[in-house]
Order: C-alpha cells, then sequence, then structure tokens
C-alpha cells in the first residue's frame, strides 16, 4: 500500500503527534490527550490531561500513576472518531493489554505498532496484523543474530536451572522486569515444582492481571519475615535491579538468572553479573519485525527505538521506502541499563 498522505502523523517534539485530530501517541512530554499503547513507562508519562487506553492498560495506569487520572477506555476494534480521524487499537502482542494504533484519514491508514511480538503467549492477546500505508515499527531487537528460540525450549532450560537449585539447596531467583516478563513467566511456568514467591513490586500487577481474568498461579510476596526454610526450593522472580543488592544476599544461598532477549548473544551473558541468562523477550526479533513489515503492506516504514539504522537500511535494500526516527522509546533495557529500569522509576 503506497502512502498518499506523509504528514497524518508527524514526529514532534513532544511525540508522535496527528495534526487533523490534535491528538499525540504515546508522548514523552505532556499533552492534553494521548493514546497509549502500553503502560511501560517510556510510552506512558505522567501529566497528560487525558489518556485514551485499553482496559488492562487504563487499570495499570491507574495503579502506576494514581486513579485521579483522567482516562477513556477503548477496547481493541472498537473506533474512536476525532474531527474526522478514526483511531483504533489492535493486539500487539507485547503484554496483557498492549495495543498498536490503526489511524485513518481521508483514505490514508497509518499504524503506530508501540512494542510488540509476533510469538504468542498464554496471557498477552495474539499479534494482529493491520493493513496500512505507513507502518511506524519499534526495532529494539533489529539485527539478524537475534532470533528466538521457542518459549517451551527457553521454559524447559529454566526448569532445569531450578531443579538444580533445588538439588544444591540454593534459592533460585529469576530477574524480570516487573509489568508483562514477570507475569509472561509465571504462566508458562510449572507450580508443581515447587513455590513461587515474587517481589513486592510485581505482586500488585498480578492481582491485576488476576482480576482481569489472566490465568496466573498461586504466588507469595516475599518479605523481611520469610526464613530461609521458608524459601526451600522455591523460584523467586524479581526486578533486575534487586540482583547483587544486599536485600537478596539476605535470603540466604541463591543462584540468580536472568529473562532478557539481550541474553541471546553469549558475549552479553558474559558482562551479567547473574550466574545464568535466558533469552527470552517481549519485543520482536529478527523474523517477526520482518514479518509484521510485510504482512502489513506497507510501501513506507519508519522506524524507531533499537537497531533502527541497520534495520531501516536493509528494508531500503529490499525496495521498501525506510528511515530512521529518533524517539525517546526504550525499547527492553539493555543489561547495563538495569539499574534504571521501569522498575526503579515506577511502582510496575
Amino acid at each position: 500500500m503506497t502512502s498518499t498522505n506523509p504528514d497524518l502523523l508527524v514526529f514532534s517534539p513532544k511525540g508522535i503527534y496527528c495534526p487533523p485530530a490534535d491528538v499525540y501517541i504515546d508522548p514523552w512530554k505532556p499533552v492534553s490527550r494521548a493514546l497509549i499503547t502500553h503502560a511501560h513507562s517510556d510510552h506512558a508519562r505522567s501529566g497528560h490531561g487525558e489518556y485514551v487506553c485499553t482496559p488492562l492498560t487504563a487499570a495499570v495506569l491507574k495503579h502506576r500513576l494514581g486513579k485521579k487520572i483522567r482516562i477513556s477506555e477503548l477496547p481493541f476494534g472498537q473506533k474512536l472518531n476525532v474531527d474526522g480521524v478514526q483511531f483504533s487499537f489492535h493486539p500487539a502482542g507485547h503484554i496483557p493489554g498492549s495495543a498498536q494504533v490503526r489511524v485513518a484519514y481521508r483514505g490514508e491508514i497509518w499504524v503506530v505498532t508501540g512494542d510488540y511480538k509476533l510469538e504468542p503467549d498464554p496471557i498477552s492477546e495474539p499479534f494482529e496484523s493491520v493493513r496500512c500505508h505507513t507502518l511506524i515499527t519499534e526495532s529494539t531487537f533489529g539485527l539478524p543474530v537475534y532470533q528466538w528460540a521457542r518459549s517451551e525450549s527457553v521454559i524447559a532450560e529454566i526448569h532445569q536451572w531450578w531443579r538444580d537449585c533445588q538439588d544444591e539447596g540454593r534459592l533460585a531467583v529469576l530477574a524480570a522486569y516487573s509489568l508483562g516478563k514477570a507475569q509472561r513467566l509465571l504462566s508458562e511456568l510449572d507450580p508443581g515444582q515447587g513455590p513461587l514467591f515474587t517481589h513486592e513490586t510485581i505482586e500488585p500487577v498480578n492481582a491485576l492481571f488476576r482480576a482481569a481474568g489472566l490465568a496466573l498461579p498461586s504466588t507469595t510476596t516475599v518479605n523481611a519475615s520469610h526464613q530461609q526454610t521458608d524459601l526451600k526450593g522455591a523460584l523467586l522472580i524479581a526486578p533486575p535491579a534487586v540482583l547483587n543488592s544486599d536485600w537478596l544476599q539476605r535470603m540466604g544461598p541463591v543462584s540468580d538468572a536472568m529473562a532478557s532477549g539481550w541474553m541471546a548473544l553469549r558475549g552479553t551473558r558474559r558482562q551479567r553479573t547473574s550466574e545464568r541468562g535466558f533469552a527470552l523477550s517481549d519485543h520482536a526479533d529478527w523474523p517477526g519485525l520482518l514479518n509484521a513489515v510485510r504482512e502489513s503492506g506497507a510501501q513506507r516504514v519508519l522506524v524507531t527505538h533499537g537497531f533502527a539504522a541497520p534495520f531501516a537500511r536493509y528494508l531500503r535494500e529490499i525496495g521498501l521506502d525506510a528511515r530512521d526516527v529518533e524517539t525517546r522509546f526504550q525499547g527492553e533495557p539493555q543489561p547495563e541499563d538495569t539499574t534504571n529500569t521501569v522498575d526503579q522509576i515506577n511502582p510496575v
């Protein structure tokens, strides 16, 4: 599909802006009206006059930013018309409630993906391919070296590591981001193998997801009253910021690991202070990015955060009108950035 209106969405100092509707998508500075793809803090910031998002994202935003914020819920597929521009949300597959934004105006269709992945998981709404003239896509893992193994095989590796920890009398501590990744892991792990504990930043999100009807196993929030005997044979999911902390050392003998797409590279795993790394990401890998672009039918592609320049260059080589655009979106923080993740900036 060939674009006829190159200015339906523009990259302004405040974020992605739709001039005909005076609406922003995931803006990084305060605006009067913001369409939000998902509740990670690099896409959903404080200070907006009105937030428009899916119902589950609305629940998380109220937890993060306070119940007094003004939110309008827009379920997947439902249309919102603003001054002749038609907006709708479509599943992004990134985390539960995450959305792509379809923008239609005078025969022109744009799609803003937000963060996304094509591989299904037990709790996230499956990614929906949306046809458009212009696609704005992330490229967090936009290099050919990033190609994920099937989730089942990664979870099997985690289970084996957990069994090894149990045999050695160590607490298995798995670092994962508090919103999305932690709940995906819980949904795929076998609670029959041992007790599941979570850090205090993770359990409120678990409660929100359970209230929305998502199937998560029973978990216990670890706290100062727990003794080492309480944690025997257990697996603890905690945000990356706790690795090597005094808080973690008080748990007794531990073996720590990290679940992140960055763990796909051996060199990155060696740089980490955690003992193990499991390549499990909530972002599309190289084949996923290419499939998303291909299935959209877009002839014009704007590439944001991640390996934007090399991914855009490759798209040009295969005949698309593509360029990289600088934004303030972060994607999945790289391992060296885990001391400044959304887990510390926000409660989730």
